[in-house]
């Protein structure tokens, strides 16, 4: 009977150890699939993109596009704040530029754009105003952390600011050349979630 309870026992034991190892294994592999701004900028450095041309420099700019699309919203800002991918974009042409800030939008950020020209002149600046006031935390605390890879420069110019506010935002990004749209990226994808919160709170 002992025998008999103790195998019982040491089997349940097995499979609860067994259960738990599977576990622990498929969160470590989904945590290395996960994509990060570590590992794109280990990517970015892995990679003589001014050496590269033809197929393989086209193929290694849809990797990074990939990449920067699959990265969580924190991700993304924490990419926009080190200035990661600078170099490469540097390096780019003028029609690489443009199409790799069209592939890299965040989902629905055209819309947002139609969303905010259709706002009072009041609110859109309100809009502006949080998502300025969100990023300067936002760097303010990645300053505060030395892993964090911030600095306490302005993450977008005051000159950038005022021209998105005098002239509009679909107007700054139709008439705008891919390096600023780029330089003014965080604000741009902060306004978005700015005003995608501003919904949610609404339906609520």
């Amino acid at each position: 009977m002992m025998n008999h309870r103790y195998r019982f026992v040491a089997g349940a034991a097995g499979s609860i150890i067994a259960i738990w190892l599977a576990a622990t294994a498929a969160h470590w592999y989904f945590e290395t699939l996960k994509v990060t701004a570590d590992k794109v900028a280990a990517y970015v450095e892995s990679v003589d993109f001014g050496k590269l041309t033809g197929a393989a420099r086209a193929e290694a700019i849809k990797r990074l596009e990939d990449k920067i699309n699959a990265l969580s919203y924190d991700e993304r800002q924490r990419l926009n704040r080190r200035h990661l991918t600078r170099d490469w974009f540097a390096e780019m042409t003028d029609d690489e530029k443009a199409q790799f800030l069209d592939a890299t939008l965040p989902s629905g950020f055209k819309q947002m754009i139609t969303a905010f020209e259709q706002m009072p002149e009041d609110k859109r600046h309100k809009t502006i105003d949080d998502a300025m006031r969100r990023l300067r935390d936002e760097s303010s605390r990645a300053a505060d952390d030395p892993g964090a890879g911030g600095t306490n420069s302005p993450p977008v110019s005051p000159q950038l600011e005022a021209q998105i506010r005098q002239i509009g935002l679909s107007s700054f990004y139709s008439q705008s050349s891919a390096q600023t749209k780029a330089e003014a990226a965080p604000l741009l994808e902060e306004l978005q979630r700015v005003m995608e919160s501003g919904r949610m709170q609404y339906r609520q």
